[in-house]
């Protein structure tokens, strides 16, 4: 029997509301015991004084690139790039090349990451064929072969007819659609939000009704279709209030928003960084207040990192032709602790948003510390300072606007299935 106790942290527990110091053992890949002054004898101990004891970090939204793009990322470096974050579970989406819409392909994803992947990997299978918008997939077969939702994130189903038949028929396998919502006729050839940063930088503006816009359309959709809808990296505050007002009318609906929206604003562009280009673009202040104040009131469920690695040469170009993105496992919990620091979120719901909630939206295992659950926790400690170095991290690719910049808060160890498979000392351990 294989013992691990992680002795004298703070117990963080959103499913059951626990907030409190103790210890917590695992046994044999599941927790065993949660409490003060636990048995150690047999046991590797992991002294986590001073630190947060938390279910591990589930990121709903991450990009793999794996088949097709291994030069940028592939489910092994991204894996361990994950578990370095805190994160002990990931959902890739379906843009890679090939298009994970096909049974086989999902297979493919899920055989690579038990093989690869120290981090628990979820495919996320197309929506539609080849992204194209216009065909549905193999919903049944494609949940069968272990998807866990569908999406076309990265492209917007602009036919209304063919999202509302995605709709329907994600009700028999009754798994969430994943709505990136772009109006592209408004998008245009917009590369930064629309305002006063664009015009100063001359380039052209992405507007927020263009979010807004496809935001109320598949909520009424949804609303229709009596459908699972989630609306990914949410970032404007239309989308938001169109949001808020479809829960209290009962639409079951959930939504989600990166580190980069609740935290950075166009005004980052103004360098013109193409590691600041991401879809949707960095919004106004007005819109990064609207989505905190959202994640704190529960209207947005989840953080998620939208974690788009990408090589430098294809962001040592031009901004408008640079592709838009930025890694983000490592860096997103000392990002979104800025909530903490100020008052505005208390750490166990803090954890809930980057836990518990996006476990129950994916429903999977995960987000609890109860006695008998998988043992998938972080211990992460708030107050260590670090400067954060994108080419020493574990992700293939460095596109992200915080390298070089002191962090406050980083995860210290990482356990999956009661395995330890990083800690900060040691780096990533397995595979």
């Amino acid at each position: 029997m294989t013992r691990l106790l992680i002795r004298g942290g703070r117990i963080l527990d959103p499913a059951s509301g626990r907030d409190e110091f103790g210890d917590l053992l695992v046994e044999d890949g599941r927790i065993a015991a949660v409490g003060p002054g636990l048995d150690a004898r047999e046991a590797e101990v992991l002294d986590a004084e001073g630190a947060w004891v938390a279910p591990g970090f589930v990121d709903l939204h991450t990009h793999l690139r794996e088949p097709g793009q291994e030069y940028k990322e592939d489910i092994g470096s991204g894996g361990r790039s994950a578990v370095a974050g805190g994160f002990t579970a990931i959902a890739c989406m379906a843009n890679t090349h090939p298009v994970n819409d096909d049974p086989a392909m999902t297979d493919f994803i899920i055989d690579r990451a038990e093989h690869d992947s120290p981090a628990r990997v979820y495919p996320i299978a197309a929506a539609t064929k080849g992204l194209e918008g216009r065909v549905m997939t193999e919903m049944i077969a494609l949940v069968a072969a272990g998807a866990v939702a569908f999406s076309d994130d990265g492209k917007t189903i602009m036919n209304g007819g063919v999202m509302r038949r995605v709709l329907e028929y994600s009700n028999l396998v009754g798994v969430p659609v994943v709505v990136h919502c772009e109006d592209l006729t408004l998008v245009g050839d917009g590369v930064v939000n629309e305002g006063p940063a664009s015009t100063r930088l001359g380039l052209p503006g992405n507007p927020a009704i263009a979010e807004d816009l496809h935001v109320a359309r598949d909520v009424m959709l949804a609303e229709l279709t009596g459908a699972y809808l989630h609306v990914a990296h949410v970032s404007t505050a239309g989308g938001i209030d169109a949001i808020r007002r479809a829960r209290e009318r009962g639409v079951n609906i959930t939504a989600e928003v990166t580190p980069h929206h609740l935290t950075l604003t166009d005004e980052e562009t103004l360098g013109y960084d193409t590691n600041t280009k991401v879809a949707p673009p960095l919004r106004s202040k007005a819109d990064m207040l609207a989505c905190r104040a959202a994640l704190v009131d529960g209207t947005l469920d989840a953080v998620a990192t939208d974690h788009a690695p990408h090589a430098q040469y294809e962001k040592d170009q031009e901004f408008s032709e640079a592709p838009p993105g930025m890694i983000g496992f490592e860096t997103a919990a000392p990002v979104v602790l800025d909530l903490v620091r100020t008052g505005e979120i208390t750490p166990l719901e803090l954890m809930r948003r980057m836990s518990t909630n996006p476990a129950r939206i994916l429903g999977k295992p995960g987000g609890n510390l109860a006695e008998g659950q998988p043992a998938d926790i972080v211990v992460f400690d708030p107050e260590r300072s670090w400067v954060y170095d994108a080419a020493k991290g574990y992700s293939k690719s460095q596109n992200s606007p915080w390298d070089g910049r002191t962090m406050t808060g980083r995860a210290v160890a990482t356990i999956v299935g009661g395995r330890l498979v990083y800690h900060v000392d040691r780096g990533v351990l397995v595979p």
